[in-house]
Formats: structure tokens, C-alpha cells, sequence
């Protein structure tokens, strides 16, 4: 029976191979295992995955870890782990780590995040932001210590900064899309991995402003405040956009729009456990991420993801580095680079 002929039925499949799949856990004894670790943004989704691929085959151990997009990568590249999470496209360093290695990956796209600058509930001037002053707020020589100091008719009250931490994806992503240079920030804000820390954080406390995934802030609109960001470079208009499920599928929301990717190891992806899973992850991308609270792709872009993935087509679509208000099809017509 050929890979193909089952691939439309994953749960047969694993049902004959007689396994347990532990989600989010540690390796069953005897059971084939799926190593998964990178981005806490991408986390909620795949967590979500395997939890629900696990209630239908019986059979994968699925260990999902969290360590950030670049701590992902650190065991990605040696060839120790099978998916790595990310939501930023791979690095030029990466890449050439992976060669270095032997380590082929096939890049897919698994929905949009649309990254969101929140403040306080109570915080009733901050209502819209520009790049500009977004910038000049987060630069690495930034003399901004109050909300006075980006617009004169705003408090005269230091700002509280959140972020996320330098192992992020979302840290790099931001970074480049708002100060201008990957990983240029100041450093006088508290830092975390755990987008529930800049959750928290900003909740208890009047005068914050922070930035974290839009899955993270959903659940919380009632106590926290999406800020509309207006950029002049923005192909749409220079108006003042709020994150949404619509002004991403519109493209409107630049330059903070961004897709969230699984990297899989070529090698690995041979395996019936993994293909499985892909295939799982892809079929339903629109249903889970629309349960986390991300924006899925089109059901065409998925399937496109999918041929790639059945083909098991290597590379990346991106030079090394991140590129802003792409759609998904441009991505996954690109002529991957190894």
C-alpha cells in the first residue's frame, strides 16, 4: 500500500501501526515520537493540533515545546528536531547552519497573525499610532520616557514598555518591521518569551503600551486596547488600521501583518507519524486557527501548502530575512532557496 493511498486516511493508518499519541507530553515508552519545539506565538496553534490529532489516532507521543523561535532553530539546524515553529521566515545564518548539517526543510505557511501594538484598558488617548513614533519610541537610542514625549497633548506619565524576548520571532519580526533593522531595540523594557507575561503585564498597569501576538490580546479586548497603526508606506493608505481578522485579509494591516510558518525536517518528514501529522495540521488549518484566534489562510492556499509538502519540496521562499505585505500564494509560488 503506497503512502498516497493512506495519506486521505491518517487515523487507518496510525490505527494499524497499533500506537498512543501523548499530546503536548513526554514520549510514550514504545511509540514513535514527534519533536516539536520554537515560537510561543505558533505554539497555541500546534498545541491545539496535536491535541485534536491525538483524540482521532491513536498512536504518536507529541512532545510541543516552546522555547522561542530562535531556540528552535539552535536544535532544527543540527537535525534534532522534526517541526520547529516560527513566526518569522528562517534566517541567512539558519540556512547556512542547515547546510553545514545536512538538514533540509520544507517551509509551510500556516495562517496569519496580525502583531499588536495594546494598551491599558483604561488608556483613552492612545487610540492610533504611526510607524514613525513607534520607532522613535522602541529605537535602540530612544530618549521617549513618557507619552508626552510622542505627542505633546499626551500624559506626562512614564510608559511601561513590554516586549518580547530576543529568542523570539516575534522580537526579530518586530524589530524589522518597525525600528528598520532586525534586533535593534532598546533594552529598557521587560522582555519575555511568554506572551502571557506581556499580557499581565500591561493589564496591571495604566500607562503601558506592548506588543504580542493577536491570539494573545483576542481573548482579552475587554481588558486591553488594540492601538490602529498608520504607516505612509503603506501600498492601502496612511489611514489608521486596526488588527483584524478583515484588514489582514484585506491587506490593509501593514507592516504588522505576518504568516506564521512550521519548518519541517525532510528527513523526518518520511515518516508515516509525520505525514500524518502535516497532512492533519494543513487539512484543518482554517478550523484550528480560527480556534486559537489566528487568521487562516485561504482553503486554496492550505491545499498549495500541501502539494509542497507531499512533494516534499525543500528551501525557503525568503532571502534570510523577513518581507512585508507578501500573500501566502506569492510565498508558495516562490522558487524555494536552499
Amino acid at each position: 500500500m503506497s503512502w498516497r493511498s493512506v495519506g486521505a486516511r491518517p487515523a487507518l493508518w496510525l490505527a494499524m501501526l497499533g500506537l498512543a499519541i501523548v499530546a503536548g507530553c513526554g514520549p510514550a515508552t514504545d511509540a514513535p515520537t514527534i519533536e516539536i519545539d520554537g515560537s510561543s506565538t505558533v505554539f497555541k496553534l500546534t498545541q491545539a493540533v496535536a491535541q485534536e490529532f491525538s483524540k482521532q489516532n491513536p498512536g504518536v507521543a507529541i512532545k510541543v515545546d516552546k522555547s522561542g523561535t530562535g531556540g528552535g532553530f539552535k536544535n532544527f539546524v543540527l537535525g534534532t528536531l522534526d517541526i520547529c515553529d516560527a513566526s518569522r521566515p528562517i534566517q541567512e545564518s539558519e540556512m547556512q547552519k542547515c547546510k553545514e548539517n545536512g538538514v533540509e526543510y520544507i517551509e509551510l505557511p500556516v495562517c496569519f497573525d496580525a502583531l499588536t501594538v495594546a494598551v491599558n484598558e483604561k488608556n483613552d488617548w492612545c487610540k492610533d499610532i504611526t510607524v514613525a513614533e513607534l520607532q522613535k519610541l522602541w529605537a535602540p537610542d530612544s530618549k521617549v520616557t513618557t507619552w508626552k514625549d510622542i505627542r505633546p497633548n499626551w500624559p506626562d506619565k512614564t510608559i511601561t514598555l513590554y516586549g518580547a524576548g530576543t529568542d523570539s520571532g516575534t522580537f526579530e519580526y518586530f524589530t524589522e518591521a518597525i525600528v528598520g533593522k532586525k534586533n535593534a531595540s532598546r533594552s529598557d523594557y521587560t522582555a519575555s518569551e511568554d506572551d502571557n507575561v506581556i499580557v499581565l503585564g500591561i493589564e496591571g498597569d495604566e500607562y503601558a503600551l506592548g506588543y504580542l501576538p493577536f491570539a494573545y490580546y483576542a481573548p482579552r479586548e475587554k481588558t486591553l486596547n488594540a492601538v490602529a497603526i498608520s504607516w505612509d508606506k503603506n501600498p492601502k493608505g496612511p489611514d489608521p488600521v486596526l488588527p483584524s481578522r478583515r484588514t489582514v485579509e484585506s491587506a490593509q494591516y501593514n507592516p504588522l501583518a505576518r504568516p506564521l510558518f512550521v519548518y519541517v525536517n525532510r528527513k523526518a518528514a518520511e515518516r508515516p507519524e509525520i505525514k500524518a501529522f502535516i497532512e492533519f495540521y494543513l487539512k484543518n488549518g482554517v478550523k484550528m486557527a480560527e480556534r486559537v484566534k489566528y487568521i487562516p489562510l485561504q482553503a486554496a492556499e492550505y491545499e498549495l501548502g500541501l502539494t509542497r509538502f507531499n512533494k516534499l519540496q525543500t528551501g525557503t521562499a525568503f532571502g534570510g530575512h523577513s518581507e512585508f505585505g507578501l500573500t501566502v500564494e506569492e510565498i508558495l509560488s516562490r522558487e524555494p532557496k536552499q
